[in-house]
């Protein structure tokens, strides 16, 4: 074979898969391309992508709408919606047959052209009676619409465009109805048009068909999100109304011909209150509800005046037209505020679970995690719910651990108190985070809390614990050479093992540690890191364990500290491992000997496991845990040079472990941008920004 063949073959096989690719995609379409095929070819028999439709001389036959109606034409819903308005217009015509794809994709074709000829149907029809009978009164808006005649697929496209929102997981499924059903809203009150009303009666037929949006189930912070939501897009309404011309129900406007003064006091007021409804401040809805019930009650006045006065009342502070459109949506949001007003009484932070009464009970202390932890046992991580910087919240099963940074409230491991109380713990503390206007989060626990969390929830693989069972442990066999060769060097070199804790050592002994851990920090640019990881502070609790190898000429050439694991009867069922330091000219393999002479003694004590804790961003990312995962991943690539957390995660490999996922829990992918921050707050809550800086020129650099 010739070089040029050789060479040739893959883009062959490429080219083969991107075909294969293309026809797979056709062949789950057919509904959607025939009917984009069908708007296309009618727009070349029709001249309608070079010339406007009006212009043509069958566009009354063609065209839909009240007056086509009420003369007979009755095939006009149907022919219509094959026609576009304009040649420009087919740009976002066929552009929105994507959510006609989209919903093929997900549901079949048969769903969804179910979807699309009903929605389109819906629209054309009940905007026709709906202009029906509003032309009746005399109302100039309904009377103009009701004589206009249109085309184009746009209500059944928009139907099938509500019908994927639907499809949407909770709780992105209440946000996108939000959006949809407030642009669909937008649209009728300040553009006014034929289309717009058809959209609005085909967005609210899917609603009625599906019942996808509930917002009496959603939760306290979907309650407040989307009160944050609509009280900006409130201001930013009124600001674009009062400088765009529109043309609604309540009559046409022109640009800056409304009240700046009436615009400044709303946007003055919804800047005020806009951050008090997302955290759920009850000072922030009161003031809302009163606003919106004052735009209300001037709306009355000038829709009162109007029936007194026929004619337009000039009045000196502005177009009431806008005023009675933007009012409408006041309206709605008081009426919003006021059936939710359960989901808005925080008051300024204090402990979760904290009670202004003076009979309220005491709030717990590390003293009380740590009865719990002796009295029903814990995980390997419990005994860092006992450090310095936690919170506690008290629940009607336990203890559940906690910090509080930047409005996130990090649970920490699995909460305290006997196993079969960990469902209610983790539901109080949902529901005491939430009711504080805090974001809640579980960081580093185990399988036990995913299983009890509730439905909807994210997990995302953060670590892999690493366990080695003690019982019947022996350094043999070619997986442990490692270890024996470290141990067998260690005595060789008259390296001294002693299990202690820092209490009993001298003053010598405890000055060479803490020279050790300096120099390790020096080295690093940043502060020791906190929250799940140990300094020489927590290890000097009596509890804590200290390992150490000391040389022939007495020096210390490295230390592990070890966190005790209880078991429910009050006993060590096992040890975590938290500091590691060596000096820097000690004895290669010096960590390997400490962890293995650690591991025989613990296990002639009668532990029964030993951890060596979860490397944290180390753990790898299989295909299907999702972008998330994927992205954490790419984290750790540009982490490896500060911290090593993949070298670290290698190394432990040496000693044979078994592995415990250790997860991250979150409400969905929204609370992520403001749990990153608070986590890297929890881990280095004394670094500075030139330290941040450096850091970050250290991971650019790669070194």
């Amino acid at each position: 074979m010739s070089e040029s063949q050789r060479v040739g073959t893959p883009g062959v096989a490429s080219t083969k898969a991107q075909r294969s690719r293309a026809a797979s995609v056709l062949t789950r379409l057919p509904a959607t391309l025939t009917l984009v095929a069908v708007v296309l070819i009618v727009g070349v028999v029709g001249q309608g992508l070079w010339s406007p439709t009006p212009q043509q001389p069958w566009w009354d036959s063609v065209a839909y709408g009240l007056p086509a109606l009420e003369q007979g034409r009755w095939w006009t819903p149907l022919s219509g919606t094959f026609f576009v308005v304009s040649p420009w217009a087919y740009v976002p015509t066929i552009a929105s047959f994507f959510w006609v794809g989209v919903l093929e994709w997900q549901r079949g074709a048969r769903v969804t052209l179910a979807y699309f000829v009903s929605g389109q149907l819906v629209a054309v029809l009940a905007t026709a009676l709906f202009l029906f009978f509003a032309s009746m009164a005399p109302w100039p808006w309904a009377v103009n619409l009701a004589g206009m005649l249109d085309v184009g697929p746009s209500g059944g496209t928009m139907a099938c465009f509500a019908a994927c929102v639907g499809l949407f997981a909770s709780p992105w499924r209440q946000r996108g109805w939000i959006v949809v059903v407030g642009l669909t809203a937008l649209g009728v009150l300040f553009i006014g048009g034929l289309a717009d009303l058809e959209h609005a009666f085909a967005v609210v037929f899917v609603l009625a068909l599906t019942r996808s949006f509930r917002i009496r189930l959603a939760s306290v912070r979907e309650r407040r999100l989307l009160a944050f939501a609509v009280s900006l897009a409130l201001g930013v309404i009124q600001i674009i109304t009062q400088i765009v011309p529109t043309n609604g129900p309540f009559g046409p406007t022109s640009a800056l011909d409304g009240s700046w003064v009436e615009v400044t006091v709303d946007v003055v007021v919804i800047l005020l209150v806009t951050n008090g409804l997302r955290i759920g401040r009850r000072w922030a809805w009161v003031l809302s509800v009163i606003w919106a019930a004052v735009n209300t009650l001037i709306a009355a006045f000038y829709l009162t005046l109007s029936l007194i006065f026929p004619v337009d009342v000039p009045l000196e502070w502005g177009d009431t037209d806008v005023t009675l459109a933007t009012s409408t949506l006041w309206l709605a949001f008081g009426v919003y505020l006021l059936r939710t007003r359960k989901a808005f009484g925080t008051h300024r932070r204090r402990a979760l679970g904290a009670q202004k009464t003076r009979r309220a009970p005491a709030a717990p202390t590390p003293a009380d995690a740590r009865a719990l932890i002796k009295t029903d046992g814990g995980g390997t991580l419990s005994w860092m719910s006992t450090w310095e910087g936690m919170e506690y919240l008290r629940t009607s099963a336990g203890i559940v651990p906690y910090q509080h940074h930047l409005g996130v409230a990090v649970a920490l491991a699995d909460p305290l108190g006997p196993p079969a109380g960990a469902a209610d713990s983790v539901t109080e503390f949902i529901r005491a985070a939430e009711g504080a206007g805090l974001i809640p989060c579980f960081f580093s626990s185990s399988q036990v809390v995913r299983d009890v969390l509730p439905k909807g929830w994210r997990a995302l693989v953060i670590a892999d614990d690493t366990i080695v069972d003690l019982p019947g442990l022996a350094f043999t066999g070619k997986p442990w050479a490692h270890v024996r060769s470290a141990l067998n060097r260690g005595e060789r070199e008259g390296v001294t093992f002693r299990m202690t804790t820092l209490g009993e050592e001298t003053w010598g002994i405890k000055q060479q540690l803490r020279a050790i851990s300096e120099s390790w920090v020096g080295d690093k640019g940043l502060p020791e890191m906190k929250f799940t990881l140990g300094t020489l502070q927590e290890a000097a609790d009596p509890e804590v364990r200290l390992a150490l190898a000391i040389s022939a000429a007495g020096d210390v050439d490295g230390f592990l500290s070890w966190l005790p694991i209880y078991g429910a009867d009050g006993a060590h069922r096992g040890w975590t491992l938290d500091l590691m330091r060596r000096r820097d000219d000690g004895f290669a393999g010096v960590m390997e000997y400490l962890i293995g002479s650690s591991a025989r003694t613990f296990a002639e004590e009668g532990a029964q496991i030993l951890s060596l804790s979860g490397a944290p961003l180390a753990h790898e990312a299989a295909d299907d845990e999702g972008r998330i995962a994927q992205l954490l991943a790419q984290l750790s690539g540009i982490l490896e040079p500060v911290y090593g957390f993949k070298s670290l995660h290698r190394f432990k490999q040496k000693f044979n472990p078994r592995y415990e996922l250790i997860y991250l829990l979150y409400r969905d992918e929204g609370d992520l941008a403001r749990i990153g921050p608070a986590l890297v707050r929890a881990f280095l809550p004394d670094a500075t920004l030139r330290q941040y800086a450096a850091a970050g020129v250290d991971m650019l650099r790669g070194d």
